[in-house]
């Protein structure tokens, strides 16, 4: 594929719906070459095409992000492709049922996991090392966190400790990076209103026992927010950012 010589070029996970393809439109917007990742061709290409359609300069990128063989080859191919990386958000993630804590198996633990954390240290790690390496030297990237990176929700023991894991992550990489004008950011999401969110406008369990639906947001403020991160200069760094429903049960006592 061939891109504008002063294209930037970013890297998103999880890019195929929700945040991670909003995300993706938004940087396509700003001028980005922007490489799409995940685990569903189909729906990758389809954006893609979409895209290109559009006159913006998108491609597909498959890869399992809990599996080490397969983000190594994603960054391999981003090398040969591109030489470089400018921006990377580190997007994908899962949940598990909604459980008794005590009959949540190791498997289910393990997934979230393996896809919240370790994905997001092997997506990291790949950029980490493509942007050190490259000239000019630096990039950035940007974890998704989430309002669970503070507070958990009932029944969210293994995606909240996954997200309480990434906030630790995202202050080693700021730290490691300085050295390589690599900077990191988190930002952490609370109601974005997707087709994997929309069922908690009927009711989400809340810490008092209840039931009740909650305010939500259009994605795309997700989105206008990650791309102003994305475009700062590297001197400068939202290291923390909240956005979420002005009125969702976050702020105060449950």
């Amino acid at each position: 594929m061939n891109q504008p010589a002063a294209s930037k070029i970013a890297l998103v996970t999880g890019a195929g719906s929700g945040i991670g393809l909003a995300v993706a439109q938004a940087l396509l917007s700003d001028d980005f070459t922007v490489i799409l990742a995940g685990r569903r061709r189909e729906v990758l290409e389809e954006a893609v095409a979409t895209a290109q359609a559009a006159g913006r300069h998108a491609v597909a990128m498959p890869v399992d992000i809990r599996d080490p063989a397969s983000v190594d080859a994603l960054f391999e191919n981003i090398s040969a492709s591109f030489g470089r990386l400018d921006v990377l958000f580190n997007n994908a993630g899962v949940n598990a049922p909604a459980i008794p804590f005590d009959e949540l198996t190791v498997d289910q633990w393990k997934n979230v996991i393996d896809t919240n954390l370790t994905g997001a240290f092997l997506c990291a790690r790949g950029a980490f090392r493509l942007m050190r390496q490259q000239s000019p030297q630096g990039g950035r990237i940007i974890n998704n966190g989430s309002i669970s990176a503070h507070t958990p929700r009932p029944l969210s023991s293994a995606y909240t400790s996954s997200k309480h894991a990434v906030t630790g992550l995202t202050k080693s990489i700021a730290l490691d990076g300085r050295p390589y004008n690599i900077v990191c950011s988190q930002i952490d999401v609370g109601n974005a209103l997707t087709s994997l969110s929309a069922r908690m406008t009927k009711g989400v369990l809340q810490a008092n026992g209840s039931t009740a639906t909650e305010p939500m947001m259009d994605v795309q403020h997700v989105a206008d927010a990650v791309r102003y991160m994305a475009s700062l200069p590297l001197s400068a760094n939202v290291l923390n950012l909240t956005v979420m429903a002005s009125n969702m049960p976050f702020v105060g006592r449950g």
